[in-house]
């Protein structure tokens, strides 16, 4: 398994991966088009030349990023893939000198694994809810806020 950037050819599998768990209301859809758009946020974990998780990482401000679209193929689940991917996000956060990574997510546990705190949806600025605009559960979200500092080479 290799983590690398995202490239053209994958903004297909790219959707797929992510409309398969926005079909189950476990994410946010993602058109292809705005997949495309955004293509140069995207890491993949790829197997066998194939692509089996995506994640991206979005800067919000000077202080922030997040991490978000994290999806792993069902078939491929439980295999640290997830984990590789949200690493290599924290590790380009880092390089591009981002002192904090959060994620908006339904597993908090998987994050607290991996040196994510649950922190108050409150404590993050309003910028952040951006995306919450076109999704159906805006008034009922029931996703939990993880954070993670990068000082100090956590």
């Amino acid at each position: 398994m290799k983590v690398r950037n995202a490239k053209i050819p994958d903004a297909r599998a790219i959707s797929a991966l992510i409309n398969c768990y926005a079909e189950h209301d476990k994410m946010l859809f993602r058109s292809l088009a705005e997949i495309y758009e955004n293509l140069q946020m995207f890491l993949v974990a790829e197997e066998d030349d194939t692509v089996v998780g995506c994640c991206a990482l979005e800067i919000i401000w000077s202080d922030l990023a997040e991490i978000k679209s994290l999806a792993v193929a069902p078939a491929h689940k439980g295999q640290g893939l997830g984990r590789a991917l949200v690493e290599a996000a924290v590790e380009r956060a880092r390089d591009l000198g981002v002192p904090r990574v959060f994620a908006l997510t339904l597993e908090p546990r998987f994050f607290e694994r991996i040196g994510f705190a649950v922190v108050p949806r409150e404590d993050l600025p309003m910028k952040v809810w951006s995306d919450c605009a076109r999704c159906p559960k805006q008034q009922e979200c029931d996703e939990i806020a993880v954070a993670r500092s990068l000082a100090n080479g956590s």
